[in-house]
């Protein structure tokens, strides 16, 4: 294409405008780093603790949860270093960015109302509304992506969290599991072969 010193014409400006819309709202954006992040470490704690728990009879079964808190700050590293590297916002990140601070914001509340309303035996009462947490930021997500697998993973954590009410305490910790695996860990991997794909 021949470049010239002429000014661009409305309609070429008009043009111009949405061919860089458009090519901003087809990129995407998910690695899937943060999904795979996350998945691989619940997935792990929730394991460990069915293990302490099941096996060992350990009283502080509970204390391989302190990991989330080493986690929490590595996230919050990697988004305001993704933050400052993009170029462009998108409304799409903005709004997915929103969608999680909700959860995260419910997270904490709803654990400690339970644990406000309910005293000492909350946790045997915990894992099965933590997996109907789950559900919330994936579908969300899933539908603002246009992306299929974390819908369906959020609606594996739903089904899940209701089977859980059926289970023993030390078993609820391995729906956890499950969901991490078809709710994060699978999505999370197809997410990071479709960005690397374009």
């Amino acid at each position: 294409m021949e470049r010239t010193d002429e000014p661009l014409s409305p309609e070429e400006s008009l043009r111009l405008i949405e061919s860089m819309i458009n090519k901003v709202k087809g990129r995407f954006n998910e690695d899937g780093h943060l999904f795979l992040f996350w998945g691989w470490l619940i997935f792990f704690c929730s394991v460990a603790e069915f293990i302490l728990f099941h096996f060992y009879h350990y009283e502080k079964h509970y204390l391989v949860w302190s990991l989330s808190w080493v986690a929490l700050a590595y996230q919050v590293y990697y988004i305001v270093k993704k933050h400052r590297r993009q170029k462009v916002k998108t409304y799409t990140g903005h709004i997915i960015g929103y969608v999680w601070l909700t959860y995260v914001i419910l997270s904490f509340l709803i654990g400690f109302l339970i644990g406000r309303l309910i005293g000492d035996t909350y946790f045997l009462h915990i894992f099965p509304i933590i997996l109907s947490l789950y559900g919330m930021p994936l579908f969300l997500t899933g539908i603002i992506l246009r992306f299929g697998p974390l819908i369906f993973g959020a609606v594996c954590c739903w089904v899940l969290s209701v089977v859980a009410t059926f289970l023993p305490y030390d078993y609820q910790m391995l729906m956890l599991s499950v969901a991490m695996i078809t709710g994060w860990l699978i999505p999370g991997y197809l997410l990071r072969a479709k960005y690397q794909r374009q």
